[in-house]
């Protein structure tokens, strides 16, 4: 939409009935965000209490997914060739949901035809249209939670946040520092130079938000919507058309939020091809043929690291957002609540089943033990081997109650990630070893207990080496200083998500602080409450870094929307014309 500019103060005129409905709509939501990303406390326009979305939104979400099973998924894509997908729940059901199979090439030349519109839309408008698209499927966030459930192996709980509003979030922080960024540019200005001797010379300058190009946006099995929507809404509202290219594990959650942004931008009045899926089967692939095509100029990525890499080197055509993970490190040096530092690690090495990139891996611990302040230890020492145990014992504690248990833990993604949890019990020696759960209303689901190893320093193969499950390390040092130093090396070669420190000591404190800043990667401190490391909150929390191997992206800062557009102008003369003089 054009602006007309006050010749005064260069500010825009503009007209409100020029604005697109669904921009009316959402301004004071987007709005809001807006201050939100800015102070980065507490905020979330879509509710986590499940009671919010009606007193039988749990079972109609599940009705609705149990829709899709044996059956079709329908979406008017182009160049269809046939149909796949060969999805199985975690929790042991064949889901047998038949997606379209579409051209790449199809794909890519519809939606750089539907761009041009998109693009001339303005900023507005396509922010409105994306928060519109949020909505809808924040109504959809219990049929969403179903299948994010039965295609990452998440708790029903769990993947109703994640999957729906807490991906919702990180999607509209997207949105919204997209559109800070854009809106930091005047759509035009009356510029004007004074001259010495002849009239000033007047120019009437213009700012087009030019889309780098065709977005591909790489999913992945665990958390689709929650690590999808920031690359896929960044994209979207920025002009560019996004391909979803969804992992063949998990497909679904994927599917209905494409299906639900088509049909929004084809009721605003664009083109429905300004986002597409893209679905291949596990025995034909075809992600890697998609990357490097010349047209695809955005990617976002999270999953395994050679992959990543692979993408670093060969995409080069490409914008590229990778985060892949590492080995996430804890040093436990000192507490003033032994007992609460024990729970909350329980449940973070419980959470998802260790499937989260910014679960825990390695703990480290001095040789001469931890001071403990307070009655859980009366001579204030704990020793290393004896904070294994303890911590082997709270894990176990925890589970006792087996039906809350399998909530938090959820069920094992993968069959591959099971070999791994058995690989390990090789490696080192057994504090507590990973147990099969018997799942109450799923007894085919792969549930797996947290797997407690002790392992030597020098022995860096096993420790170092990232490991995707409920697989922890601990590690003895000589001191506090020398496990820093380890972390510090650590997540320098092979890049963390996350860093932990439980110590009361200010100078501990701020070697940990020291630490996190020279290798660039999220601190914690003494988390004891109901706050655990590898949990981040949209507009409050960055994830990720881009400081260190797990990823070169930070997923809420403004170097992840920046680049996604060109700043194209415009200019001319307006009276008095050069010739007059």
């Amino acid at each position: 939409m054009c602006r007309l500019c006050n010749e005064e103060s260069g500010t825009s005129n503009v007209d409100n009935s020029l604005f697109h409905p669904m921009y009316e709509k959402h301004q004071a939501l987007l709005e809001h965000a807006l201050v939100a990303i800015q102070n980065r406390g507490y905020w979330s326009p879509y509710s986590e209490n499940a009671h919010v979305y009606g007193a039988g939104a749990i079972e109609a979400g599940r009705a609705a997914f149990e829709a899709f099973l044996h059956a079709q998924f329908y979406l008017d894509q182009p160049g269809v060739i046939q149909r796949g997908g060969a999805e199985v729940s975690p929790y042991g059901l064949k889901l047998n949901v038949r997606y379209p199979l579409c051209a790449p090439d199809a794909l890519i030349a519809a939606g750089k035809a539907a761009m041009p519109a998109w693009a001339k839309a303005g900023a507005d408008t396509r922010a409105g249209v994306c928060v519109e698209i949020l909505a809808r499927l924040n109504d959809k966030s219990m049929e969403i939670a179903h299948a994010v459930m039965h295609t990452t192996g998440q708790s029903l709980v769990t993947a109703f946040q994640s999957g729906g509003p807490h991906a919702q979030d990180r999607g509209l922080e997207a949105i919204a520092l997209a559109y800070r960024e854009m809106k930091q540019v005047p759509d035009a200005t009356l510029w004007k130079r004074p001259h010495p001797v002849h009239k000033p010379i007047h120019m009437e300058k213009t700012f087009r938000i030019a889309p780098r190009g065709v977005a591909l946006v790489i999913a992945c099995s665990t958390f689709p919507t929650w690590h999808a929507y920031p690359g896929l809404f960044a994209s979207l509202v920025t002009g560019n058309a996004v391909i979803v290219k969804a992992h063949p594990q998990a497909i679904l959650p994927l599917a209905i939020t494409v299906a639900v942004a088509r049909a929004t931008l084809k009721e605003a009045g664009f083109d429905a091809n300004l986002i597409s899926l893209l679905v291949d089967e596990p025995d034909a692939l075809v992600t890697r043929e998609v990357a490097v095509h010349p047209e695809i100029r955005i990617i976002d990525y999270t999953g395994n690291r050679l992959f990543g890499e692979w993408l670093l080197q060969h995409a080069q055509q490409a914008d590229l957002y990778v985060e892949t993970g590492g080995v996430n490190c804890i040093v436990v040096d000192s507490t003033d609540d032994y007992e609460g530092m024990l729970h909350n690690l329980a449940i973070t090495l419980s959470l998802n089943s260790g499937q989260m990139k910014t679960t825990p891996q390695t703990l480290f611990v001095s040789a001469a033990g931890l001071k403990v302040n307070d009655d859980a230890s009366p001579d204030g020492k704990v020793s290393a081997d004896e904070f294994g145990l303890h911590l082997a014992h709270a894990i176990g504690k925890f589970l006792e109650n087996e039906e809350h248990a399998v909530e938090v833990l959820g069920a094992i993604q993968s069959p591959w990630i099971e070999e791994t949890i058995e690989r390990s019990a090789d490696v080192a020696t057994v504090l507590r070893d990973s147990v099969t759960l018997l799942h109450p209303q799923f007894p085919a689901a792969r549930v797996r207990t947290p797997m407690l190893l002790k392992v030597p320093l020098d022995d860096h193969a096993v420790w170092m080496e990232e490991r995707c499950g409920p697989i922890t390390f601990i590690v003895k040092t000589s001191s506090t200083a020398q496990s820093l130093a380890v972390v510090e090396r650590t997540i320098r070669e092979h890049g963390a998500m996350t860093f932990s420190v439980y110590s009361t000591d200010a100078n501990i404190q701020q070697m940990a602080e020291d630490v996190a800043l020279r290798v660039g990667v999220a601190l914690s401190l003494n988390l004891t409450d109901g706050v655990y490391v590898n949990q981040t909150n949209g507009f409050s929390d960055f994830q990720g870094t881009g400081a260190n191997p797990a990823g070169n992206a930070c997923l809420a800062s403004s170097a992840f929307v920046a680049r996604r557009f060109f700043i194209v102008p415009s200019r001319r003369h307006l009276w008095p014309m050069v010739a007059d003089r």
